[in-house]
């Protein structure tokens, strides 16, 4: 009897002592590493030959240190904290503009209508280069948050448009940043409803949307995630509850730290369980939209069109460090209903060249929705309608990084006349114009071929046999640069339709981008399409 009992003591006692001595070792080896940083700090700043700069010095570590990890663990200094809750607020004090920062200027890339910037006439394009009487190229840090300020305080800008220097003085308000910018019904009584981002908003706003427009007598909805980068986790639930019962799995956490594994749950009663549901996603739609598309797509509640999410599974959770600064450090990854991970690149299992991995489509696992249908991971969420228009190859991306896209939205905007967005199409002409102004203003967009082949030079000359491999590294490039030409023509489609975006933009602001796709939109119309059909509707989600 007495064995009975001192062998499960022993054994609690055997376990307790392992994980205490595992977790004094790695306390241990933290606590070693920091002295020994500590100290090479020290000798480092008192005895270098020339004067050193200790701020920048740690700044550097810092992000060295963070580089190893994955893009979301990121450091906050204090700005960078106030930015935050700015953006899960939805309101903040400015000059009402989506901006650009580079080292020496600053680009409005949208202004807001009927804010400030809009009001003082600035527009997407122009350069800012003086903030009162601060020189943008001689301000070492973030020039963006010298527009900030409270609401009803003036502000002296200079810019450049068009090679001409003009100033202008804005006065600072409240900017109210709305999750669902866009709703209407369409002819055929489909809700549409365009939310933006998962600020603490997204489902007030979004069920405000959806109960108008069935008030005006809405029968099915079209809810469009494209483009939406996430936010708010609790929002994502939220959004989801309003078409999914209470009590719904929606989302899980796994992580090695026990503490950080969780479940979300659905919590109040549904806005409509049965409504017919179309979601729209596409390569930016990120984190908390993933979460919505996939817990929608898992639950068989809707039905999902567009191209593969972005793939945004890894969850973040910023932890209060010294002198009001901040860390936004990465605990855990999102799971959909099903089982499925949501992240897309391995940031721990790099290749030779450093570069985050993406699992082989070919090792992708099979997960079951509700109703018995086949969904893979693979990271993102895999639409079960997928359609070419809402694709990006690698030379729209590459475009999109250079700006080439942008930066010809303002060269047209200066030189065309547009009155109305509902005729407007962008012509042969004018995209062989495009071409032209792509090679003769050098854009140096590059694809991840050309970036992998640099870095694979890099090691070719370290390793010395740069010379013996130069020749076929320089004919690589040449048929690189050929087959990005060819690729302009290849994928002109999709380029046209993000310039046909830009330029309606400039003239019409988002509201009138929005209207344009209502009636000229390839996924919009997909989505009409099949929640005109039912009984398709029903055999995509295996509804009986």
């Amino acid at each position: 009897m007495k064995k009975k009992i001192i062998y499960p003591i022993l054994a609690a006692f055997i376990l307790l002592f392992t994980a205490s001595f595992s977790f004094k070792s790695d306390f241990f080896e933290i606590a070693k590493q920091i002295e020994i940083f500590t100290t090479m700090f020290k000798e480092i700043n008192m005895n270098y030959v020339d004067e050193t700069n200790p701020a920048e010095l740690m700044d550097t570590a810092i992000k060295a240190m963070l580089s190893d990890l994955d893009p979301y663990t990121k450091y906050w200094n204090e700005q960078d904290v106030e930015a935050s809750k700015i953006r899960n607020a939805g309101e903040y004090t400015g000059i009402g503009a989506s901006v650009r920062t580079f080292s020496k200027k600053i680009v409005i890339v949208e202004p807001y209508e009927g804010y400030p910037a809009d009001k003082a006439g600035l527009k997407a394009g122009d350069e800012i280069i003086k903030i009162g009487d601060i020189n943008i190229a001689d301000f070492n840090e973030d020039a963006g948050e010298l527009l900030k300020g409270a609401s009803g305080t003036k502000v002296e800008i200079t810019y450049k448009r068009q090679g001409e220097t003009k100033t202008t003085t804005l006065t600072r308000s409240e900017i109210e940043v709305d999750a669902v910018p866009f709703y209407t019904l369409l002819d055929d009584n489909t809700a549409y409803i365009i939310l933006s981002k998962f600020n603490s908003k997204a489902s007030s706003e979004t069920i405000a949307a959806l109960k108008d427009l069935k008030a005006q007598g809405a029968n099915k909805v079209i809810l469009d995630l494209r483009g939406n980068p996430g936010g708010l986790l609790s929002e994502a639930v939220n959004v989801t509850n309003i078409f999914v019962p209470k009590g719904e799995l929606i989302t899980t956490t796994k992580s090695t730290v026990k503490k950080y594994n969780k479940v979300y749950h659905t919590k109040k009663k549904a806005v409509d369980t049965e409504i017919p549901l179309v979601v729209l996603v596409n390569g930016r739609s990120a984190s908390a939209s993933e979460i919505v598309a996939g817990s929608i797509q898992d639950l068989d509640r809707g039905v999902v069109i567009g191209a593969r999410s972005f793939g945004k599974g890894l969850v973040q959770r910023p932890k209060k460090l010294t002198y009001g600064t901040q860390i936004k450090i990465t605990i855990s990854r999102y799971y959909t209903p099903s089982g499925r991970c949501i992240q897309a690149l391995d940031y721990w299992n790099r290749d030779k060249n450093n570069n985050a991995v993406r699992i082989n489509e070919k090792d992708f696992k099979a997960f079951t929705t509700r109703n018995g249908r086949k969904v893979y991971d693979g990271g993102g969420i895999q639409p079960d309608i997928e359609l070419a228009t809402s694709k990006y190859s690698d030379i729209t991306n590459a475009l999109l990084r250079s700006n080439a896209i942008f930066d010809y939205g303002t060269k047209y905007y200066y030189s065309h006349q547009l009155d109305n967005s509902e005729n407007f199409s962008f012509t042969n002409q004018d995209y062989e114009d495009f071409k032209k102004f792509v090679k003769e203003s050098e854009f140096t967009f590059e694809t991840e071929t050309e970036r992998t082949l640099k870095k694979t030079l890099e090691v070719a000359k370290k390793e010395k046999i740069y010379n013996t491999i130069s020749q076929e590294y320089t004919s690589l490039l040449s048929a690189i640069e050929k087959s990005k030409e060819k690729g302009l023509d290849t994928y002109k489609s999709e380029i046209v339709t993000l310039l046909t975006d830009e330029i309606i933009k400039r003239y019409f602001y988002r509201k009138g981008l929005y209207s344009y796709y209502v009636n000229h939109n390839p996924e919009i119309a997909k989505g009409k399409e099949i929640l005109s059909n039912l009984s398709d509707y029903k055999k995509i989600l295996k509804i009986k």
